[in-house]
């Protein structure tokens, strides 16, 4: 391998070069063979295998890292093959000989076929095949909506709920919803200035900032004469060469200046207590006019070099409201003196449109000049970091990369690497100039480096972060990376990521690389400023070239060698946030499970019995026999005949004398099968429209007891699946026989235990009537029994 050659990072490749390499020497030995057909036969070979993995891509733009490194993989790119330039004279042969046109035609044809490698080939091979791979700089270069399931794409779809200013902005405002965590601990509070709410907000915070800023001066200059500290400022504003104001004659302000802020101060602090609601009225709030004087005499304090009389005397009331100010508010360090603010269109990338402004007016007189505002020309206002960590007198902010492979479940993979970008003037907040504040590179490749800056920053502006870790060791702070500035941009990633969960398009096989802004506070605390869905990957100074091609070759092992091999390499890429599954309840509609006894659709609908009353033993309605008596001859039962046949038929059943074949026991006899004789009982109908039949009680019989079954109802017996209908009585009692005689069924004629329903027509024996006697019908105690 030569010196400085990548090894190859893949055994895929490793296996097409050793192919490709045997092809050459075989189709070499053939003296007829040409080096045309050699490549071409190496490219159909590499382009089948390519179409039957599934190893075809596309890309749009100018990605050659990514171009090589999946050509390594065993890819092929698709792209439409340009049209070669038209002939000339000389090439359609008019006025040359049929020789020279000959040698001509050959000469070129020799140049194409050097100039023409073995991949255009294999794109040529592939133009009717469906690419399997899309890289975009944009989403909107592809049809996003019609890719396949099966197609990987760059980029996911409604991503600007945290890739904007103006949708981090509204986005971080309902983190507390997502995650136990407070925006304001890493994101520099924002508003939007599309709406007239938005502007009142930005204005009472602007207000509430500048009070603040007087107790903090007063507590910085307790040691300071006003003089010497105003003749301080103009030294530091001509070597800065701002060319800003020229500061007045020097005037002194009434301590009503600081009585003012307190009160705005101890009010801020009642409403972030909670102890503004039972507030009526708003007494101690300041009015219109009272606001216009304390910003002004504001600017003269900060702005323009004013003092404040006896600034002493209010030192103690001012320490103890900025220390209860900061123990509710993490962004108090960050706010310093100036009031300072950043403005930024909504929608912009690049730095483009941003400028820094400490006045209110100009800052609402330059956002109401553009109306009525449009996606382009809405304004993003963000507290700027007045306090920022320097590097030789420098500010510069961190470019972090990570990578989002899913959205549902939640998967982010988060850089081991990024770079530091340096401005291209020393800091000073007196000087608002671009060069000074932003960072971008955009802004800052178009202006020269600053001859007052330290030599110690590279010239192109630029540190890995490596080289920022050498850096903090020499200045003994060398665990601030790893404890503190590190796992808190991880955080800050995982927050921003998680609250657009719900509204980016979670598409499979998709992925997108995002590019994050920190700026470090004095503490080397980090701060989120943006992020860009399309961060830019051009090679513009010697560690971009490095390690833009390095995030860009370790992307592709994470999104395409790792769908084959869990365990791949994944480069500098480490996996900040897997959501865990949720596991759904199981689906319990098919599997419901009712226990009990089921109902049953009556076959043959029957009428209730109106009313009966049994004072002797019945008889078939329909037979001439009566159930034998000891003292008289058979009863006879009189039935006044109704006008439907069914009633007759129900009391037959009921009235039917039936032997006790199967369920009584015969003691040898062979007299005359038991017949079951019925006390008299009544039953009163809850159904008082049915049809009634009387019924003529015969005389009783000397056996009987008329007093038996006149005072309680006919029990709930005779619930049959094919004729009850009506309501029953409740059941009675039952004594007589023993446990194990069985009665037949009225119904049915089947067996039946006393107390228990039939098993063949679910009815209840009239053994069950409440009062009913068994009685032994002279064959002792074994029987024949009846009631």
């Amino acid at each position: 391998m030569e010196p400085g050659e990548k090894r190859p990072s893949s055994t895929t490749s490793d296996g097409d070069r050793r192919e490709e390499h045997t092809l050459k020497q075989g189709i070499a030995q053939d003296p007829a063979s040409s080096p045309r057909l050699d490549k071409f036969k190496i490219a159909r070979q590499l382009t089948d295998r390519a179409i039957k993995e599934k190893k075809i891509f596309s890309i749009y733009g100018h990605f050659p890292v990514v171009r090589a490194a999946l050509r390594r993989k065993g890819w092929v790119e698709k792209f439409p093959v340009l049209p070669k330039g038209p002939l000339g004279a000389e090439d359609s042969g008019e006025g040359v000989p049929d020789h020279k046109c000959t040698e001509v035609k050959e000469s070129q044809q020799v140049a194409l076929e050097k100039a023409e490698t073995i991949h255009d080939m294999m794109s040529r091979l592939v133009k009717n095949e469906t690419p399997h791979l899309l890289w975009t700089i944009k989403r909107d270069a592809v049809d996003y909506h019609n890719l396949a399931g099966d197609q990987m794409l760059n980029h996911f779809g409604k991503t600007a709920s945290f890739t904007t200013k103006i949708g981090l902005c509204l986005s971080m405002r309902s983190l507390p919803w997502y995650v136990q965590a407070n925006p304001d601990s890493f994101f520099p509070r924002c508003y939007g200035l599309c709406t007239e709410s938005e502007k009142q907000e930005f204005l009472d915070d602007f207000r509430r900032t500048a009070a603040s800023s007087i107790l903090k001066w007063v507590v910085s200059h307790q040691s300071c004469s006003s003089r010497s500290r105003a003749k301080a400022r103009r030294e530091e504003a001509r070597d800065s060469d701002s060319g800003g104001r020229r500061d007045p004659e020097l005037r002194g302000l009434s301590g009503q200046l600081v009585d003012a802020a307190c009160r705005v101060c101890q009010a801020y602090l009642g409403q972030l207590e909670h102890e503004d609601i039972d507030v009526l009225d708003a007494a101690e709030e300041l009015t219109e006019a009272e606001w216009q004087d304390l910003t002004q005499q504001y600017y003269s304090l900060v702005h323009d070099g004013a003092f404040i009389c006896n600034s002493r005397n209010y030192l103690s009331q001012c320490q103890t409201l900025l220390r209860r100010i900061m123990s509710v508010s993490p962004q108090t360090e960050i706010d310093g003196l100036q009031n300072i603010w950043i403005l930024k269109p909504a929608a912009k990338s690049r730095g483009r449109g941003i400028t820094c402004m400490d006045r209110v007016e100009e800052i609402l007189e330059l956002v109401a000049a553009e109306q009525p505002p449009t996606k382009d020309s809405r304004w993003v206002i963000q507290k700027y970091i007045e306090t920022p960590m320097l590097i030789h007198d420098t500010k510069f902010d961190i470019r972090q990369w990570f990578l989002v492979t899913d959205w549902n479940p939640l998967t982010v993979w988060f850089y081991k690497e990024s770079y530091l970008r340096f401005c291209t003037q020393r800091f000073s907040l007196h000087n608002l100039d671009s060069a000074a504040h932003l960072c971008n590179n955009s802004i800052q490749r178009n202006l020269q480096n600053d001859s007052g800056r330290s030599p110690l920053l590279p010239g192109h502006n630029t540190w890995t972060s490596s080289r920022f870790q050498e850096y903090l060791q020499r200045k003994g702070r060398g665990a601030v990376w790893g404890s503190v500035i590190y796992p808190s941009m991880k955080r800050a990633i995982s927050h921003a990521v998680r609250l657009a969960q719900d509204r980016v398009e979670a598409r499979k096989n998709s992925f997108e690389l995002y590019g994050a802004d920190f700026i470090l506070g004095s503490d080397f605390k980090p701060w989120l400023i943006e992020i860009n869905s399309s961060p830019s990957m051009h090679p513009s100074t010697p560690v971009t070239a490095q390690l833009c091609a390095q995030v860009q070759e370790d992307t592709i092992k994470v999104v395409v060698d790792r769908k084959l091999d869990r365990n791949c390499d994944t480069g500098n890429f480490e996996l900040l946030w897997k959501q865990p599954a949720v596991e759904l309840p199981p689906f319990g509609g098919s599997d419901l499970c009712v226990q009990g006894v089921s109902v049953r659709k009556p076959r043959k609908q029957t009428l209730p019995i109106a009313s009966f009353n049994f004072s002797a033993p019945l008889s078939h309605p329909r037979s001439s026999s009566a159930l034998p008596g000891p003292a008289r001859g058979p009863p006879r039962l009189a039935v006044q005949r109704g006008p439907r046949l069914k009633e007759e038929k129900v009391l037959s059943r009921l009235a039917q004398p039936g032997p006790l074949k199967r369920g009584c026991r015969k003691a040898g006899s062979t007299k005359a099968p038991a017949e079951t004789e019925l006390p008299a009982c009544r039953c009163r109908p809850e159904d008082s429209k049915a049809p009634r039949s009387t019924l003529t009680e015969a005389p009783p019989t000397s056996h009987e007891d008329p007093n038996l079954c006149d005072r309680q109802p006919l029990a709930p017996a005779l619930q049959s699946g094919d004729s009850t209908e009506g309501a029953l009585c409740p059941s009675p009692r039952v004594t007589g026989p023993p446990s194990d005689l069985r009665a037949p069924c009225l119904v049915c004629q089947g067996p039946l235990p006393p107390t228990r329903p039939c098993k063949r027509c679910r009815s209840f024996c009239a053994s069950v009537l409440q009062g009913a006697t068994f009685v032994p019908l002279g064959g002792g105690r074994d029987g024949p029994w009846t009631l």
